[in-house]
């Protein structure tokens, strides 16, 4: 884990113009090292210690979350953040109506288990597509590309709207696929209130927050004029802890909460130094996670997939996220080049490992292990083929929108977003 470390601080520099990205390099090095080293520990991540996967993966998706609105430039709107709501609203029922009916046709999967197959791959994960994801906050509300600004929105937000699904799940689990003994509770708990108070406690605890950091008269706790940067990682909790307390989706309050943090004078320097040692924090956490999942596979937890399971991973990567990421950004901000490089981008990663472990530890599906090798394979595959092709397809797209803006501006450096 020193080693990993120090390369999490190094790799960034070296590999920012090769076509792989870190998460490559440290899933194949965990595997190297559990393959090589046989007193390591079993790193089976869901099918040994749940409590451990779950509380890690969890830290590193709040921690992940909060950066990612820090990060957000643009102010939230219905027309500013369209697709955003039509990735949410569109793609993401899609994608998990086609994962569930594939599951279920090929695995032969219950009701109850497709269900959280669908709900488990449905998030894009804001943890290991950094590389696709909007950098550090900028004073320019206007210049975030599209396909940046609209992963990064939908992997904070969709993180906890999965959720729903894998409550929904367990529900059916418990009561059987019919509606009426689940639906009604769902519907008012699950969907509404948890909802409502992930939402309420976000932007009552970044409210305070703000006011904190920016605004408070006493100098001594203007936190802003101190430059502290650990005092995003009590943001996270706050919100995490206050809305898990009520009930409610920690994952969303800590989005909102970073949201309406970020809202806060958006020029101050405060939010850059926020977000960078959130961003430090996310690279140790995701070094570690990779590291084991790699380990994992060194052990065999792809030992017993088969060719249905192949041909899912496949479908998903390649057919089902590309084909729905289109169709809901159909007549929206992006154009056609912009379209597909988001619809295509769906990175699947600590958010899923989270979600399974969450939904084994509170209830026991059946075929537990083969839903598990799925989704371990599922990771890693948008591991290696989203880091392969994000720093290549990403600078292509750059270089094009750089073009499109001097021909239409004359200068790309002060035109504004120009789709392409």
């Amino acid at each position: 884990m020193g080693v990993a470390t120090l390369l999490a601080a190094l790799l960034p520099r070296v590999l920012d113009r090769l076509p792989i990205s870190m998460p490559v390099i440290f899933l194949f090095a965990g595997f190297a090292a559990f393959l090589v080293i046989d007193d390591f520990p079993d790193p089976d991540l869901v099918g040994g210690d749940t409590g451990f996967a779950l509380h890690l993966t969890e830290l590193c998706v709040i921690v992940a979350l909060m950066g990612a609105g820090l990060a957000l430039d643009r102010p939230i709107g219905w027309r500013r953040w369209m697709s955003t709501w039509r990735l949410l609203g569109i793609t993401m029922p899609l994608t998990m109506l086609a994962v569930g009916l594939l599951g279920g046709w090929l695995l032969g999967l219950g009701v109850a288990a497709a269900v959280l197959l669908a709900a488990v791959l449905a998030p894009t994960d804001p943890v290991l597509a950094t590389e696709v994801q909007v950098a550090a906050p900028s004073e320019e509300t206007d210049r975030e590309d599209e396909p940046r600004f609209a992963l990064t929105s939908e992997a904070g937000l969709n993180d906890s709207l999965a959720f729903p699904f894998v409550y929904a799940a367990m529900a059916i689990l418990a009561a059987g696929a019919a509606p009426s003994g689940w639906l009604g509770e769902w519907l008012l708990v699950d969907v509404g209130w948890r909802i409502v108070v992930g939402v309420g406690v976000g932007l009552l605890v970044g409210w305070l927050l703000r006011r904190l950091f920016f605004w408070t008269r006493n100098e001594r706790f203007r936190l802003a004029d101190h430059a502290e940067g650990f005092v995003a990682l009590a943001a996270t909790f706050l919100a995490y802890g206050a809305a898990e307390l009520a009930e409610g989706y920690g994952f969303l309050a800590v989005f909102v909460c970073a949201c309406a943090i970020r809202s806060g004078e958006r020029s101050h320097g405060y939010h850059r130094v926020l977000h960078q040692f959130v961003e430090q924090l996310e690279r140790m956490l995701t070094v570690l996670i990779l590291v084991l999942l790699g380990g994992a596979v060194a052990r065999g937890v792809l030992d017993d997939i088969g060719w249905q399971e192949i041909v899912i991973a496949a479908v998903f990567l390649l057919v089902i996220r590309p084909v729905a990421g289109w169709l809901g950004l159909l007549g929206g901000r992006t154009g056609p080049r912009d379209r597909a490089v988001v619809a295509f981008f769906g990175v699947r990663g600590v958010g899923s490992v989270f979600y399974i472990a969450y939904a084994f530890d509170n209830a026991a599906f059946p075929g537990q292990d083969r839903l598990w090798s799925l989704v371990a394979l599922i990771v890693i595959g948008s591991v290696v083929l989203h880091g392969i092709t994000a720093t290549p397809i990403m600078r292509m797209l750059d270089q094009r929108r750089r073009s499109t803006a001097y021909r239409v501006h004359g200068d790309p450096d002060q035109a504004p977003f120009t789709p392409v």
